[in-house]
């Protein structure tokens, strides 16, 4: 949902022809099997590089039936979307897209997070989901082929890091010369994500939502597990250069640049964090 905020933007003013997409990992209310799924579990899907996917409306985990909500997306778009498989290394992820990206004829990649909390260093109380975030923005710190930049939507809307604690992650990126300018939401921009909402599952993103309306105060997600600090900050997209995020805030990003696969992400970043998504979902 993040994603279609900054395309739609790109869109409608713009005159861009956007190309959305996600990870195949979705969060343990939709899909109670730990961990991403890897393409030869998903069915549905059209191959279009190593580890990529174009989703349709019926691409679903083979087993469990589990639809992804990268196919609740192409149903709302009328068009296919993007699924990458995420339980590669950052190397092996970045080949894909670059291979995917050739073969959609992009020109840019922007890697979109929710909330924040990508550019952690990894000892925020809140910091829930760390490693798909690392793995993906360390993919995206080694393609070369296309222009690359990241993007923050949401400040703080999931629940993780503060608004205050994204804004200070963003000034260490602006310091080393990598802030790449924002953009909030509009109106029209707007319009579209109440209507996706009503297709695609999201909670986070929905608190962007209320941020553009006005609302103020302190939102509940995740069954109350996650408390969202709501201000007009959560309604802008900020845009960064994601190698140099990787030289100063993303810490985690940098310490799983080298991974082989998520397994070997994961091990990587239990030094520097309380725990990753992972080891919660196998935990429970």
């Amino acid at each position: 949902m993040g994603a279609l905020g900054v395309a739609e933007g790109c869109r409608l003013y713009a005159g861009a022809s956007p190309v959305v997409g996600g990870v195949s990992w979705e969060r343990r209310v939709i899909d109670p099997e730990p961990g991403p799924r890897s393409s030869e579990e998903i069915e549905g899907g059209s191959p279009l590089a190593p580890g990529v996917l174009l989703a349709g409306p019926e691409t679903r985990v083979r087993a469990s039936g589990v639809v992804f909500c990268e196919a609740h997306m192409a149903r709302f778009l009328g068009l296919p979307t993007v699924l990458v498989d995420v339980t590669r290394g950052p190397a092996a992820i970045t080949a894909g897209i670059d291979e995917a990206a050739r073969e959609l004829g992009c020109d840019l990649i922007v890697f979109v997070d929710v909330g924040g909390d990508a550019l952690a260093h990894g000892d925020e109380p809140g910091l829930a989901s760390p490693l798909c975030d690392a793995v993906m923005l360390a993919a995206a710190s080694l393609i070369e082929s296309v222009p690359v930049v990241g993007a923050v939507f949401g400040a703080g809307c999931d629940g993780e890091l503060t608004p205050d604690q994204v804004l200070t992650r963003l000034a260490e990126v602006a310091a080393g010369g990598g802030l790449a300018g924002a953009r909030g939401l509009t109106p029209a921009v707007a319009e579209r994500l109440e209507a996706a909402i009503e297709v695609v599952p999201t909670e986070a993103s929905a608190q962007a939502l209320r941020c553009f309306r006005g609302e103020r105060g302190v939102a509940s997600i995740r069954g109350g597990r996650r408390s969202v600090e709501l201000t007009p900050v959560g309604a802008l997209t900020l845009f960064f250069d994601v190698r140099v995020a990787l030289g100063s805030a993303a810490r985690l990003a940098a310490a799983v640049r080298e991974a082989s696969d998520i397994e070997s992400a994961n091990a990587l970043l239990r030094p520097l964090v309380r725990k990753t998504e992972l080891d919660y979902e196998r935990d429970l």
